[in-house]
């Protein structure tokens, strides 16, 4: 069986106003030396038995160009892990 962890993130140059208050805060209680963070989205997305690497892999992909992820403002990053059973 497989796993695809996917985590989703805004692109360089797009404003990330969570991020930006939790940078803001963090200075405020003394972590000055964190020079940027950024937030996004997590999914763990598990396929069944009858799926292989392959088809996991292009299933994950069509499931961020369609759904998990704005290609205009946002770029994503997945792994695949195999889990047995």
């Amino acid at each position: 069986m497989w796993i695809a962890k996917v985590v989703v993130t805004y692109k360089p140059g797009i404003l990330d106003p969570e991020g930006k208050t939790i940078q803001n805060a963090l200075t405020q209680l003394g972590f000055e030396d964190i020079e940027n963070l950024e937030t996004g989205k997590y999914f763990a997305l598990q396929f069944g038995k009858k799926i292989d690497k392959q088809k996991a892999e292009e299933l994950t992909r069509e499931t961020c160009e369609k759904i998990l992820h704005n290609p205009v403002i946002q770029k994503y990053s997945y792994e695949l892990i195999e889990v047995k059973a």
